[in-house]
């Protein structure tokens, strides 16, 4: 075990020393002190991810840690789960882009938090064991539901592994001087690493710690910022609105979504996304009892909220000391590495080479927490919703099911690096509100119908859940960024690039529809099994860890 660590260490040290050698790289561009901090955080993840490689030994240690995280400490992990590159980087680009209607972004993504409180944390506890498709197939037949959910599933992680990679490979192409696609793989063999080895107990370790350094350096670098300006908002604005080529057009809505029906799919997606995530969905099992998933959520809202204010800061502060500072901008006067950059190159605005390598550091530990989390659901759905519940018919065997999920781990890495590559020149924001979409268009409702509504059946569940998925993803295929940006077609067949009004629409519609029409056996037998499921969503009663009121 310590030589395959010590392999990826190497290698990693490897690729820095060919940083300095490289043909397209500039030696005296390559950010020491990042390449030291960097080294220091990823030797001491791998020396997490050992010591739970050690303590995971069944399926139970390697999904849920063994559902011995307390809620504090989950809600710490899941905003950090959830404060991702396209918080973080994306998020602050936006703002430092568009001004004002960055918000747009960090507020859909708050909202959805009291939706996840108030109507799904404790039921999901009290149902699920290792997915959220454990509580939806609770009275429904596995065969459709768990398919159909486990492709919802791996929709929603590919494309928010891609906005990951994409954060990842910039950063470290920028402080590295490293070609972007060995910068990509560069992450896509660490995060292999830490999931194949250390399961859920090393993911959520990780993203706890990144949690505490992300909230750290943003507030240090927010306070910079703000010092700049004497701590003064209408100085800062101000200043931001001589600076940008839009003038006052910053302070207003508008100029990154201009058309009201964007706006609402928009709005939907990043609000109901997050319900239907399903690593963040995956964490509620990680806890003992509902009581504890409910302090999770508690904790984690306040502290993304937190967070988000601190973006709002650094984007418009970025306007002002990145703007007119030739050395952040290339030979055309664009951010150097993008957008996505604008919070790093702060950094060094604001405290020198010492601070850009500790906000370099954090923004990538971010990426690699978020990252092990989206790939270990990604992995679960394969091993556990597939293999294990259907090809096994739950009679899988632990070990076997949990080398399942170590092989599912490596493809999906295999698959980040390569779309990662691909998708270089997108906002990172964007990729996720994409992944959003087809959580709220798959994932969310029928999580949602199979709680409350005692109608529901499972040819409801189904054709609906998969008319919101095939509607998300060909809005998205056709759509301006695919069909247009990425394989240079004229116009977009599908005018609008956030598909969540539509898709989400037809999923909700197409579920009520077909559950009414449905008066099969089978559907009277799962609607008479409501009664028994909502005894025990409501008290825990059959559960692991009942909830404690």
């Amino acid at each position: 075990m310590y030589t395959r660590f010590f392999l990826i260490l190497s290698l990693f040290t490897t690729f820095s020393i060919y940083a300095g050698n490289n043909q397209h790289a500039n030696t005296n561009n390559i950010n020491i002190t990042a390449v030291i901090m960097f080294l220091i955080f990823i030797s001491i993840t791998l020396a997490i991810t050992y010591w739970a490689a050690k303590k995971t030994r069944s399926a139970s240690d390697f999904y849920t840690a063994g559902g011995s995280i307390s809620g504090f400490q989950n809600g710490l992990a899941i905003a950090g789960d959830y404060m991702s590159a396209a918080s973080f980087l994306g998020i602050s680009g936006l703002v430092f882009a568009s001004g004002f209607d960055g918000l747009i972004y960090s507020i859909g993504f708050l909202v959805g938090w009291p939706v996840i409180l108030f109507l799904l944390a404790e039921r999901l506890r009290n149902l699920g064991k290792y997915t959220f498709t454990d509580a939806v197939s609770f009275r429904l037949k596995n065969l459709p539901i768990r398919s159909l959910a486990a492709c919802g599933t791996l929709a929603v992680v590919i494309l928010y592994l891609i906005a990951q990679m994409v954060g990842a490979g910039k950063l470290i192409q920028i402080l590295f001087g490293l070609p972007y696609s060995m910068a990509v793989s560069i992450v896509g063999l660490l995060m292999i690493c830490y999931v194949t080895f250390g399961g859920m107990l090393a993911t959520t370790w990780v993203q706890t710690i990144k949690a505490i350094l992300l909230l750290f350096g943003a507030t240090i670098l927010a306070l910079a910022v703000l010092n700049e300006f004497d701590f003064s908002f209408n100085l800062l604005f101000k200043e931001a609105i001589s600076s940008h080529h839009l003038g006052e057009s910053i302070m207003s809505p508008g100029g990154l979504i201009s058309d009201p029906v964007s706006a609402i799919s928009l709005g939907l997606a990043l609000m109901f996304g997050t319900a239907g995530l399903p690593h963040i969905l995956m964490r509620f099992f990680t806890v003992k009892n509902a009581k504890q998933a409910r302090s999770s959520v508690f904790y984690a809202t306040s502290f993304i909220g937190y967070f988000y204010i601190l973006t709002f800061v650094i984007g418009f502060g970025a306007i002002v000391l990145l703007t007119n500072n030739s050395s952040f901008l290339d030979d055309v006067g664009n951010i150097l590495g993008g957008n996505n950059m604008a919070a790093v190159h702060l950094s060094k605005a604001v405290g020198g080479d010492i601070f850009l390598g500790f906000i370099s550091a954090v923004a990538f530990a971010t990426i690699l927490a978020v990252v092990s989390g989206l790939t270990l659901a990604g992995a679960s759905a394969i091993s556990h919703d597939l293999y294990a519940s259907l090809f096994c018919s739950g009679k899988a065997q632990e070990k076997k099911e949990v080398m399942v999920s170590k092989i599912s781990t490596v493809i999906l890495g295999l698959a980040a690096i390569l779309l990662g590559i691909l998708f270089e020149k997108q906002n990172v924001a964007y990729m996720v509100g994409l992944a959003f979409a087809i959580a709220a268009s798959v994932n969310f409702p029928i999580l949602f119908f199979s709680m409350y509504w005692s109608k529901l059946t499972t040819k409801g569940a189904f054709f609906g859940g998969a008319a919101g998925l095939i509607t998300a993803i060909l809005c998205v295929l056709f759509g301006p960024i695919v069909w247009v940006d990425i394989l240079g077609n004229a116009n977009a067949i599908f005018p609008y690039k956030y598909p969540a009004l539509f898709s989400m629409s037809i999923a909700f519609i197409a579920i009520i529809i077909v559950s009414y029409l449905d008066k099969s056996e089978q559907a009277k037998k799962e609607i008479k099994a409501f009664d028994n499921q909502f005894v025990r969503a409501q008290t825990g009663i059959g559960a692991d860890g009942p909830v404690e009121h």
